[in-house]
């Protein structure tokens, strides 16, 4: 058993004894000591603090919001009054449903005499990685600024260049023009303990560096806007400009970026979100040498067993995730994955709940195969899959309307497969329907919704996958004729490669 220091005070004859205020007073110091508060279990952070905080700095952002884009034949006054103006500007947006998206801390101004555009300022923290000016934040703090300012504790402002962001994971790498920098020192978050104590620096509210505690509430949590994060909950104090800021355990390694806080009032309510460092780590080096992230795909929807599901499939409790659809041409069509069958782990990771499987997939590298354990038809089996590159939102919500459609992102458009119907009446042995065409090159060469590729550089357009693997080949910066057939009639169109 541990022994705890007692407090003795000296005994005094009853003319010398001390007053009852004056023992209170000197119970309560001793009480609160460093040394009797570290016997009691609490934590000491004052060391953490004087070693890291030099390294973690405030970023603010601007954006420019253009108002003739927004609100076409409305201008800007010439010279007005700056107070009059933003009450103006204030009362315009609002009432026209348009108000800006203010900053984490609210700011916004008037943009310049000569350009029609007001300006929005945001407040976030970030943290220095290497010597050299790496530093990370959130995607969300950086995503759309015209301009990044990191403001280190010394108060030296440096411009920053955003390198690569991923908003799926919520991760913005930046790069500052500086040297010799202090730089923390990464840590684990697989090793943290639901209970452990944590730490967080970061500038609420523009008040800089400061210092919130608490404990890791839980692991592994995954929240519905983000699927591939593995969140760290915990009870330490977040608020507006803390997001990309780091999370310390008691060694003072960073084992997680403060990225959410769940609230109805928009301010701390006790639940707290931080990405995993290894999670962070692994999209930084995917930016620092490809400059875009990519993740592993399965191709499935999914859902979460209940009692009764669990019963029904003749599961003993609710777990794994149940197969609910399955997407074309995905990996777990081609692996042979069927509707109704429930995955109980993935290489040799068990799912207890369906939110466990999407970040286990999506950390798994392109290409690279991984083993399914799964019950189908009350039989447990095993399964090989061979992961494939997680296809953009647009995509993946055209496959699972049908299947039919697909997002041709270079050229701007939402192609699919020709029906019977068209082939029989336009007689059309090959080529591919255009059903909806976006911002880019093929709709700058005129292409309209419902025309059907034929060929593309002079190449002929058998199916989708055809017509992929001609684009990928193209020149940038260069024309190439693209034969359509619009109304039974063909023709040539000539789409410039951007």
């Amino acid at each position: 058993m541990t022994s705890v220091s007692r407090v003795h005070l000296p005994r005094f004859r009853a003319k010398h004894r001390l007053p009852i205020a004056l023992i209170a007073i000197l119970l309560l110091f001793a009480m609160t000591s460093p040394a009797l508060a570290r016997v009691a279990g609490l934590p000491d952070f004052t060391g953490i603090v004087e070693r890291n905080s030099a390294a973690v700095v405030n970023i603010s952002t601007t954006h420019k919001t253009m108002i003739g884009s927004r609100f076409p034949g409305f201008h800007l006054p010439r010279n007005p009054d700056p107070g009059q103006l933003n009450d103006f500007l204030k009362k315009f947006l609002e009432k026209h449903g348009k108000a800006p998206e203010s900053g984490e801390d609210g700011d916004s101004a008037p943009g310049g005499d000569d350009d029609d555009s007001i300006e929005t300022k945001s407040l976030g923290s970030g943290f220095i990685i290497s010597s050299d000016g790496y530093v990370i934040t959130n995607h969300h703090v950086v995503d759309g600024a015209d301009e990044v300012i990191v403001r280190m504790s010394d108060r030296r402002e440096f411009p920053a260049k955003v390198i690569g962001s991923d908003p799926r994971t919520d991760v913005a790498l930046l790069k500052i023009d500086a040297t010799d920098l202090p730089v923390l020192k990464l840590g684990s978050s697989e090793s943290l303990k639901v209970g452990e104590w944590v730490l967080a620096i970061g500038s609420p509210f523009n008040f800089d560096h400061s210092v919130t505690a608490g404990i890791v509430s839980a692991k592994g949590r995954t929240l519905p806007s983000e699927q591939y994060v593995p969140f760290i909950q915990t009870d330490v104090a977040i608020n507006p400009g803390n997001s990309g800021g780091p999370l310390f355990n008691l060694d003072g390694e960073v084992v997680g970026i403060n990225s959410q806080i769940y609230s109805r009032t928009g301010g701390f309510m006790g639940v707290s979100f931080a990405i995993p460092i290894e999670v962070a780590m692994e999209v930084v080096e995917q930016i620092k040498t490809t400059g875009k992230v990519t993740r592993g795909w399965l191709g499935v929807y999914i859902q979460e067993i209940t009692r009764e599901l669990a019963e029904s499939f003749g599961l003993k409790r609710p777990r794994g995730a149940l197969v609910a659809q399955i997407l074309p041409d995905s990996p777990a069509e081609k692996a042979g994955i069927q509707v109704g069958d429930i995955l109980l782990s993935f290489n040799g990771e068990p799912l207890s709940h369906s939110a466990d499987l999407p970040p286990l997939v999506g950390r798994v590298g392109v290409g690279k195969q991984a083993e399914l354990k799964l019950l189908r038809n009350g039989k447990e089996m095993t399964i090989k899959v061979t992961i494939e590159a997680l296809p953009d939102d647009d995509e993946i919500a055209a496959r699972g309307e049908g299947g039919r459609a697909r997002k041709q992102a270079r050229l701007g458009l939402l192609l699919a497969p020709l029906p019977k119907e068209l082939k029989e009446k336009e007689k059309l042995t090959s080529g591919v329907m255009v059903e909806e065409v976006l911002p880019g090159p093929a709709k700058k060469a005129g292409i309209h919704e419902g025309d059907v590729i034929l060929s593309l550089n002079n190449e002929k357009i058998t199916d989708l996958d055809k017509l992929d693997d001609i684009v990928k080949q193209l020149p940038a910066g260069r024309s190439v004729a693209v034969l359509i057939q619009r109304e039974g009639s063909p023709v040539f169109l000539p789409m410039r490669i951007d």
